[in-house]
């Protein structure tokens, strides 16, 4: 049971051009820690994927009045998930929010609760997205990917539920023992199991800005989420080869039957041409590019690399003996800093 009257949490937050949003965002974590959580501590860590605008300056004039809130500066754009990861691997806190958005669509009101629960005994609080302020179609098409995720996966990722999660330091800890270069979060979150609870919520409509997500970003992700934890798309294609391979040869006998009775007016081989060359054609190119997915995330493997690299970190410490992260240097001093590989 975890009641540690003083524990630390961690709150994780990616952005990228968000200066309209981020100092709302702090204020936010802040008055729910001061109001609801006073007898907690907290550290909000923002993972920045080398924004253009003013976000950095503004986050790093934050940071310099409050010593909690915690900056890493990417060398580049490594994307939402990788970013996540990497923040994840700076947390020191006794429980972490893995993902709290920097536009407030999932509320930090809800933290408060999910630390009730994390108290009671829950390694794993999961906020879930029951009601979404967004387009139909895109409502539908994640309930779509989830349907396929959880059927193909050897373990059970709830329907609706992110990134927005409360998980106890053990399953950090496990967590960030998967060297995926292109970690899918939510996934490897299901995946080491531990105590879990479901709160549902709705999630809001977003407030400022405009979200950095697109529509290729969002096929990416789903795609990831189906081809990292599964090897069954690779045994349907077999069978249904299989399947193919069967009927084509049983399509021939009826095609001989066909000729030697006389029942067919069209040129001899012209219907079975065109019908055979076309389904095989795009049965083919469908099995070809699942191989390719997974032939994708074989070579973001062994690739090898580091899953983000670091420009300059703000507030952060020496760390503790055993971490596998280099000691960080003061801000504006952590040019070059490599994260995100276990040593």
């Amino acid at each position: 049971m975890n009641s540690d009257p003083r524990a630390l949490i961690s709150i994780v937050t990616p952005c990228y051009n968000e200066e309209a949003s981020v100092e709302s965002c702090v204020h936010a974590v802040r008055r729910v820690f001061e109001q609801e959580l006073a007898d907690c501590d907290y550290e909000h860590v923002f993972s920045d994927n080398c924004s253009s605008d003013r976000t950095v300056e503004i986050l790093k004039a934050l940071a310099a009045e409050d010593r909690r809130i915690k900056i890493v500066v990417n060398s580049r754009n490594f994307g939402p998930f990788r970013s996540m990861f990497n923040a994840l691997r700076r947390t020191s806190g006794d429980a972490v929010i893995t993902f709290l958005p920097v536009d407030l669509q999932d509320p930090p009101s809800l933290i408060p609760e999910f630390v009730k629960l994390w108290r009671s005994g829950y390694e794993i609080v999961a906020g879930a997205r029951k009601t979404r302020a967004e387009p139909f179609l895109l409502r539908n098409a994640r309930a779509v990917f989830y349907w396929i995720l959880n059927r193909i996966s050897d373990f059970e990722v709830p329907e609706k539920v992110g990134e927005f999660q409360l998980i106890d330091r053990r399953v950090v800890d496990a967590v960030l023992t998967y060297k995926d270069k292109y970690p899918f979060v939510r996934s490897l979150i299901a995946s080491v199991g531990y105590r879990r609870v479901i709160v549902p919520y709705h999630w809001e409509k977003r407030q400022r800005g405009r979200s950095r997500l697109s529509l290729f970003n969002l096929v990416d992700q789903a795609m990831t989420g189906i081809f990292s934890f599964s090897t069954l798309p690779l045994r349907i294609s077999i069978l249904i080869g299989l399947a193919v391979a069967g009927s084509c040869f049983l399509y021939g006998l009826a095609v001989i039957v066909i000729a030697l009775m006389g029942w067919s007016s069209a040129p001899p081989g012209v219907f079975t041409l065109i019908v055979g060359l076309f389904f095989l054609f795009g049965v083919q190119l469908t099995f070809f590019g699942i191989m390719g997915e997974y032939l994708m995330q074989i070579h973001r493997q062994v690739r090898g690399g580091e899953v983000v690299f670091e420009r300059e970190t703000v507030n952060f410490g020496p760390l503790e003996a055993g971490s596998c992260l280099p000691a960080t240097a003061p801000a504006g001093e952590g040019e070059g800093v490599v994260a995100g590989g276990l040593r």
